[in-house]
């Protein structure tokens, strides 16, 4: 299932929702013109476990740049569609500048809950999951029974119907656990470049958006 839309009006208008996706596709639009340098590219600005644990000083940027940086057009978009659906409504709660700390401290504590599966990989993790599945950890306690019109394939049948948000998120997060929890030792050498899913980034971030986003004024921005 895919959502399109929630029926979740915003009283602002979500620049910084706009603006990280729009800072993700053009940065995936640089990695498209890379050719055979994407390899030191992600080398470079991706999170890779080894060299986090041994020079944390000189790599703890990764854990942010990581973040915008995409696989293939699948993750970006499929991100970039999470993001656009349910990022508004939290900017809206939180206001613009405490929505950009949530949203960059989710992801970069994802990347970390990856990290510590495997701090001996040395394969590069990277992609805006972590921070977006803080972003539904937010959602799923602000606006449970808000309506998300999904689209669902069943074989060759395709619908779009609409579902309460704590169905659709939840069972994204049920998915995920099963699948982490079933690829506990794969998990360590998981990564978007190499087909993989980073399933306790995705984990990690949605706990810590439900951690993290009263802190950051989910609630106080009331109807």
């Amino acid at each position: 299932m895919f959502p399109l839309y929630d029926e979740n009006p915003t009283r602002i208008t979500p620049y910084l929702t706009y603006g990280l996706i729009g800072m993700n596709v053009l940065i995936f639009f640089h990695e498209l013109s890379l050719g055979r340098q994407i390899e030191p590219f992600f080398q470079t600005y991706a999170v890779i476990p080894a060299e986090l644990k041994n020079n944390f000083a000189g790599e703890w940027t990764t854990l942010f740049t990581s973040q915008f940086l995409h696989g293939g057009w699948w993750h970006l978009l499929s991100n970039m569609l999470y993001l656009w659906v349910f990022g508004n409504n939290i900017e809206d709660r939180m206001g613009h500048f405490k929505y950009l700390i949530f949203y960059l401290s989710c992801g970069a504590l994802a990347a970390l809950c990856q990290c510590l599966i495997d701090f001996n990989s040395t394969v590069p993790s990277l992609g805006a999951s972590g921070a977006i599945s803080g972003i539904l950890g937010a959602y799923l306690i602000r606006f449970p029974q808000a309506q998300v019109m999904t689209l669902a394939f069943l074989f060759f049948f395709v619908t779009t119907f609409r579902v309460p948000a704590m169905v659709l998120i939840g069972l994204f997060v049920v998915q995920n656990v099963v699948s982490g929890l079933a690829s506990l030792q794969a998990a360590a050498n998981m990564s978007v470049e190499s087909g993989g899913v980073a399933y306790w980034a995705h984990i990690g971030g949605f706990v810590f958006g439900i951690i993290l986003g009263p802190i950051f004024g989910l609630f106080r921005r009331d109807d």
